[in-house]
């Protein structure tokens, strides 16, 4: 939230389509400009990119539960696609994607409503439903107070358990910034970009938390849950859905029914996270950082940046080809979905804090006199979870196991500045250029 409200502050002041990469130049000054809007703006753009690769990769994979426990389960002989089955389905949702942003922004508009009011109702009733539906409900101590110290991962420790867990939720409150993308086709920007900001995250952790609780009380048998040998295979959430039908009515059917609900809930998600990556490569190349620019900054009729669209599915798609070769590859490429875009995130913040503390000017919507304590706690918050996402998750450590999160963000951190150094120095000048002229 410190992180959201520091960059909401930072919106109010400079509402553009830009977002990230334009603050930190409006923040650095002309002399750092153009490097901090150029490292900005692609840590946020790859960010972007994994994180639509993995939600879309991550709904293929939910069909193919479905599918699996519709036509009997694993354990009854259901359908269960291979590799390169959730990757077709993956290439598929991705293409409607695409096509559903090619949509006038009045389309998304009404869809964007569409999802939001499907998301929260689905929440309720999913909160409600599972627990309630469930024959065999979790105690409030087991909930509160039960580490799963029997997950085959070596990992024993308490506290160790608790910081791999900070992984997912952190993982789940990322996008946050799209209101920030958006902010060229939005009514008053400088007033409703933060409060898509800040609501995006007050939503998030109020139903998300309250989504996880009711569902935590209908488990018992965790690893039992994470077995390869259940009827979904190993993918939890389906098992819990499927049981707790299962047991109560002698058939999984209102389960499955469930998992339709999680699965269009994750399809909206999908559909925002390709219209926030076309608005960040529309901007970004009007300003010259990506190769062909003028080829991504193109409009056309409706005011759709469609080629940006094509491109954001497209690399999509090519992130999650790595999955077939190999898994672990898939899953460092990932990782920049939740650190690059948060090392995005902190960049104009500490900038705010730092060489603009004394310049900053603040639109309507304003902290005050604690807009440098919460930037500060916002910076610091960044710096420790990506310290804390860098650890092994799994022991022994070896090549399969291995936490490749560094390599993947040092590997970033490498190419963009060696670009920098050997090339876009020389012509990249960011928008502050745009700006002035």
């Amino acid at each position: 939230m410190c992180v959201g409200l520091s960059m909401a502050e930072i919106c109010s002041s400079y509402p553009t389509s830009g977002g990230l990469y334009y603050w930190s130049a409006m923040l650095a000054g002309p002399r750092w400009a153009p490097l901090a809007s150029w490292m900005t703006g692609w840590f946020n753009i790859v960010g972007q990119w994994a994180v639509t690769a993995s939600v879309d990769f991550s709904l293929a994979q939910l069909i193919q539960v479905i599918v699996l426990l519709s036509t009997g389960g694993r354990n009854g002989g259901g359908y269960k696609g291979s590799d390169f089955v959730v990757i077709g389905i993956h290439g598929g949702i991705l293409f409607i994607h695409a096509l559903l942003n090619s949509l006038p922004i009045s389309v998304l508009s009404f869809i964007g409503q569409l999802a939001a009011l499907w998301n929260l109702l689905g929440v309720l009733v999913l909160m409600i439903l599972i627990p309630l539906v469930s024959t065999e409900r979790a105690t409030t101590k087991f909930v509160f107070t039960n580490f799963n110290t029997d997950n085959g991962l070596g990992i024993t420790s308490y506290a160790y358990i608790f910081v791999l867990g900070l992984l997912m939720s952190q993982y789940t409150i990322t996008g946050y910034d799209a209101s920030a993308h958006m902010t060229e086709e939005t009514v008053d920007a400088d007033k409703n970009g933060p409060r898509g900001i800040i609501s995006a995250i007050g939503i998030s952790i109020l139903f998300g938390w309250g989504y996880i609780l009711g569902i935590s009380y209908a488990v018992t048998d965790i690893p039992s849950l994470l077995s390869e040998t259940n009827n979904s295979g190993g993918y939890a959430i389906a098992e819990i859905f499927y049981l707790a039908f299962k047991n109560r009515f002698g058939s999984g059917t209102g389960g499955i029914v469930c998992l339709g609900v999680v699965a269009v809930a994750v399809f909206f998600c999908g559909m925002s996270s390709v219209t926030s990556n076309s608005r960040m490569a529309y901007a970004f190349s009007r300003d010259g950082a990506m190769p062909m620019s003028p080829l991504w900054h193109k409009v056309n009729s409706r005011e759709v940046p469609i080629n940006a669209v094509w491109l954001s599915a497209l690399i999509s798609f090519c992130m999650a080809l790595t999955s077939l070769g190999s898994i672990v590859a898939f899953q460092a490429m990932v990782s920049i979905a939740t650190i690059g875009l948060y090392i995005a995130y902190a960049i104009p913040i500490i900038l705010r804090v730092t060489l603009a503390r004394n310049t900053f000017v603040p639109g309507p919507f304003s902290l005050g006199k604690y807009g440098m304590v919460v930037g500060w706690v916002a910076v610091l918050w960044v710096v420790t979870i990506s310290v804390l996402f860098s650890l092994p998750v799994a022991y022994p450590i070896t090549a399969e196991t291995l936490n490749y999160t560094p390599v993947a963000v040092a590997g970033l951190v490498a190419i963009t500045l060696s670009y920098w150094l050997f090339s876009a120095r020389h012509w990249f000048t960011g928008p502050i250029s745009n700006i002035l002229s």
